[in-house]
């Protein structure tokens, strides 16, 4: 038996939440629409295909998951067998999810985007300023009780201001990272993008013109040719790219030995984008090199000596991890399984979340972000 907490226990449809979700909109949006919500409280942190299996029981109509649930033949069939139509993701990517499975049963895969990028980029860029300025590493030294009095070697960093920036992959999230970087900080830009970020582009010419006009030294960017050049040329290099065959251990052994011997890396991406052993090998061997990880190859483990380095700054997969993102994630979650559930259209543009975010108004009669959508042959909402 796993044990559950019940919303609503008399609604017409069955949906279930394999963990307790941030705020109470999500629950409340599927109560108004006769929804029985169960929440599974088990104190295990992730929970095994077979507690899935017992939640879905004999009568579900859809459940609303966790990345870090398996999501294959056995759940999708099961789900089906219960009656059940929809799946969502509390998050924006679904690497745990068989969606070839999904078709098969004909089951909705829904997923949160729209809700992550300013959050995400914001740890990001945290992490740089945290190991730019060795934050992380004067905390411990502090509360160990080590300091008795101001030195001038104590604790010297990097300035960012005139320093140079790279991101790689600049699609939303590498974006609005580089433009807290560049405005925030005056940074210059360099990124490497398969398709070029038209939009980044302006937003730094007219930040470097509004400098000028100010009598400042104007910020620059550069679209990078290859990889290779970011690496080489950059000072805070950030890793922003999708993970696939291309991507995978991007960041390795031949990769790290391209970088400044003082350059900092931060990955707020995927875990295997990076080979850790490697990274682990380089920070042994450069001190003045410097990491900020929230991402692990082997999640939730690190690869053994890196939580020994204090050139490396490690956070538990937190980027998503403000209120307002968390909030809107478990709404948008709740939201693509009710609209299957009702037989709402899907959402013409996964990109504008707004609309199902505004807590004033109630939400459009669609289903926020379905993955499969075209595979199920589902309508699209023309609102």
């Amino acid at each position: 038996m796993v044990s559950i907490e019940v919303w609503n226990p008399n609604g017409k449809y069955r949906v279930v939440s394999t963990k307790p979700m941030p705020g109470t909109r999500w629950i409340n949006l599927l109560v108004q629409q006769d929804c029985r919500v169960e929440i599974c409280t088990e104190k295990k942190t992730i929970l095994s295909v077979e507690d899935i299996i017992a939640l879905i029981g004999n009568k579900c109509d859809g459940v609303i998951g966790q990345l870090t649930e398996d999501w294959g033949e056995e759940l999708f069939s099961a789900l089906s067998r219960a009656g059940g139509k929809a799946f969502s993701n509390m998050a924006v990517g679904y690497n745990n999810v068989d969606v070839n499975a999904a078709n098969k049963y004909a089951v909705a895969v829904g997923n949160t985007p729209g809700v992550l990028t300013e959050t995400t980029a914001e740890l990001a860029a945290s992490l740089s300023l945290a190991a730019a300025r060795r934050i992380v590493e004067a905390n411990e030294f502090m509360r160990a009780g080590l300091y008795d009095g101001w030195l001038p070697h104590l604790f010297v960093g990097n300035l960012l201001k005139g320093q140079t920036v790279g991101v790689i992959g600049a699609g939303r999230i590498g974006s609005a990272y580089a433009r807290m970087m560049v405005e925030g900080f005056k940074m210059n830009l360099i990124y490497f993008d398969l398709y070029q970020a038209t939009r980044l582009e302006k937003f730094v010419s007219a930040y470097a013109e509004f400098l000028k006009a100010n009598g400042e030294e104007p910020v620059t960017w550069k679209r990078a040719a290859s990889m290779d050049e970011v690496l080489q040329e950059a000072d805070l290099i950030s890793l922003h790219p999708v993970l696939d065959k291309t991507t995978y251990y991007l960041v390795n052994k031949e990769t790290l030995s391209k970088m400044k011997k003082e350059a900092i890396l931060i990955n707020c991406s995927r875990g295997p984008v990076v080979d850790e052993v490697a990274l682990v090998e380089h920070l042994r061997q450069n001190p003045m090199f410097r990491v900020g990880l929230d991402v692990f190859e082997d999640e939730p483990y690190m690869k053994p000596g890196l939580a020994e380095l204090k050139n490396a700054i490690v956070v538990p997969h937190i980027a998503s991890a403000s209120k307002w993102t968390r909030e809107g994630m478990a709404t948008l979650a709740a939201l693509n399984v009710l609209g299957k559930i009702k037989g709402y259209p899907v959402w013409f543009d996964a990109n504008k979340m707004e609309p199902f975010l505004n807590e004033n108004a109630p939400p459009p009669a669609a289903s926020p972000s379905i993955v499969n959508a075209k595979a199920l042959g589902l309508p699209v909402s023309k609102l």
